[in-house]
């Protein structure tokens, strides 16, 4: 059965993206002119691509973040936020649930969606090389941090 592509007509106004020139067109950001200013969770180094920092995006935040070996950042969840994610290189571990008991491990090339509002830790399960994500939120980069848990509390952590 052929999907119903009738409601994706071309209209609408697309006006509010406009550039300084009056051009809507596709906006480019160039490797290392990324921005940084973005919210942390405790050592995460995060840098938007596309985001209402540098460009006309208003409900989408698409950037990589990169943890250093052993990396675990600190409790926190996204608020309103859809997150969506790609391990690009690197071994990645996300804690969840009541008193962060449960987790889910991933490797290059897996995806994973952190449904809003969910409390979690996320870490770099390896003790000598990088983890480098691909991060996208809707409609931002919400982090609110929470009260932290010790590391002796998360399952499988100090023995990975």
């Amino acid at each position: 059965m052929e999907p119903d592509l009738s409601k994706y007509r071309l209209e609408g106004d697309n006006s509010m993206y406009r550039l300084p020139s009056g051009l809507v067109a596709p906006v480019v950001t160039r490797a290392g002119s990324e921005s940084a200013n973005t919210a942390d969770s405790g050592g995460a180094v995060r840098v938007s691509g596309v985001s209402a920092q540098h460009t006309p995006a208003r409900r989408l935040w698409f950037g990589k973040v990169s943890n250093e070996p052993g990396y675990r950042s600190v409790t926190h969840h996204h608020g309103e936020a859809e997150t969506g994610g790609y391990v690009l290189s690197g071994r990645a571990r996300i804690y969840f649930g009541e008193k962060f008991e449960d987790y889910v491990d991933m490797g290059e090339g897996d995806w994973v969606f952190v449904p809003p509002f969910m409390p979690h830790i996320e870490c770099n399960l390896s003790r000598n090389k990088p983890l480098t994500w691909m991060t996208t939120r809707t409609p931002e980069n919400i982090v609110v941090n929470l009260p932290d848990i010790a590391d002796a509390d998360l399952r499988d952590w100090l023995d990975r």
